[in-house]
């Protein structure tokens, strides 16, 4: 019996062995040069952007055709003619990692993180945000409502427009201009708490043209904002 059971064994091995390489002759061996599987939920530059001082803005992982990159997922809110729109297809040809669609999803949550920091003084949330120069002017504006004593209530309704008015690309700099209307309540009290400007109750609309700029030449991918202005002022 013994003898029968180790016959049926080495059979059985046999056959295993012989399916074992007729496998391997068909589907071939890993040499370690194959590309990895592509993962689109991958973390991607996660890890990355974690360790950054910069507050990052959403991006596409993925490049994209340089005469759609400008366009994708947002053609209401790209000009449909004229310099901009070339100018941000080079930006996209100089930057594979540039989506525009992606770019303005950030600028809007830029924007909305920044008026909230600059109403309530928050400096080191503006400071991961801005330029040197646009935080220096900022601060000051802080310092000065602090040694009066005034105290700002704000809050924030919505983005009613975010458009892209210029772009360019200087040396290795890319600038995007964008302009915002958003809808705020916002008003300043004194040190006795009296309402010294603007309306606690009342929702007022507000235009801001901001530009933000990215060093298209870094691995960081966050953008910055460098100046602004306002048609009100």
């Amino acid at each position: 019996m013994n003898e029968i059971f180790d016959l049926t064994n080495i059979l059985l091995l046999g056959v295993a062995v012989l399916v074992f390489l007729r496998l391997r002759s068909v589907l071939g061996r890993r040499t370690g040069s194959e590309r990895p599987r592509l993962d689109p939920y991958g973390a991607g530059d996660t890890a990355a952007a974690r360790d950054s001082k910069v507050m990052p803005l959403p991006r596409a992982d993925r490049p994209a055709a340089v005469e759609q990159a400008p366009l994708n997922g947002a053609p209401q809110s790209a000009p449909a003619a004229g310099p901009a729109l070339e100018q941000l297809r080079e930006i996209a040809a100089a930057d594979r990692t540039f989506d525009l669609a992606s770019f303005l999803r950030g600028a809007k949550v830029a924007y909305e993180m920044i008026v909230a920091a600059y109403a309530k003084g928050d400096r080191e949330t503006l400071h991961n945000l801005l330029s040197p120069e646009v935080f220096d002017s900022f601060s000051d504006v802080i310092a000065e409502r602090e040694q009066r004593g005034e105290l700002v209530e704000f809050s924030f309704v919505g983005i009613t427009s975010a458009d892209i008015v210029e772009a360019h690309l200087a040396d290795r700099m890319a600038h995007i201009t964008v302009k915002f209307i958003s809808e705020l309540i916002t008003a300043v009290r004194d040190r006795s708490g009296n309402v010294i400007e603007g309306d606690p109750k009342a929702v007022r609309q507000v235009t801001d043209i901001w530009t933000f700029a990215r060093d298209i030449t870094s691995a960081n991918p966050n953008w910055r904002l460098v100046a602004t202005d306002s048609p009100e002022a």
